[in-house]
């Protein structure tokens, strides 16, 4: 079986935004990706996310590595950093997924970015697009179902998801700008 994503064929699509108040000078998406503990990762979305870590690939590319359920599968992100900058981060993954009928994978393509709406009000958007590979759709076919009808489920469960985590992760990224903020006042003013 082959690991190789189909983008031409998608699974599920999901645009969620939610409004913040933090400096943007502050705002930093990559580091807040590679500093979040799994406590804050679980409290973006709670009952979902389970674990997150940061890591390198063999090649030295920088990853995340999320741990969560979407719908009633069990989803291992290794995300990798194709975008990496303050305001904007682009992941892509060949998620491991397992659910009641076994193992698979898919790609999923995660894209975090936030915009200045005026002053210190900020706009979060997440986007998660999600890819069969050659060996999801091997394994739909084994176990009976059509490409529809999975698309379907992952697209509600997936939508359900991001529903969840924007207004989280939104939050979580304004109080690492804040916190970024307060620091630089510390050290401004120590010395």
């Amino acid at each position: 079986m082959s690991v190789t994503p189909r983008p031409d064929l998608q699974l599920s699509h999901a645009v969620v935004t939610a409004d913040v108040t933090a400096p943007l000078d502050f705002v930093d998406i990559e580091q807040w990706l590679k500093t979040l503990p799994t406590h804050e990762y679980q409290r973006c979305a709670p009952g979902d996310h389970k674990a997150a870590g940061y890591t390198v690939d063999d090649d030295g590319t920088p990853m995340s590595i999320n741990v969560e359920m979407i719908g009633t599968g069990l989803v291992i992100q290794q995300y990798r950093f194709e975008v990496a900058s303050r305001h904007y981060c682009k992941m892509v993954s060949i998620s491991d997924v397992f659910s009641a009928a076994g193992w698979t994978t898919t790609q999923v393509i995660w894209e975090l970015g936030i915009e200045q709406l005026d002053g210190d009000n900020l706009r979060y958007i997440n986007t998660v697009t999600s890819h069969p590979t050659e060996e999801f759709l091997e394994f739909i076919t084994s176990s009976g179902q059509t490409f529809e009808d999975a698309a379907a489920a992952r697209q509600k469960a997936s939508g359900q998801h991001c529903e969840l985590e924007t207004p989280h992760y939104a939050q979580s990224i304004a109080n690492f700008a804040k916190a970024r903020a307060a620091d630089a006042v510390a050290a401004g003013n120590s010395g």
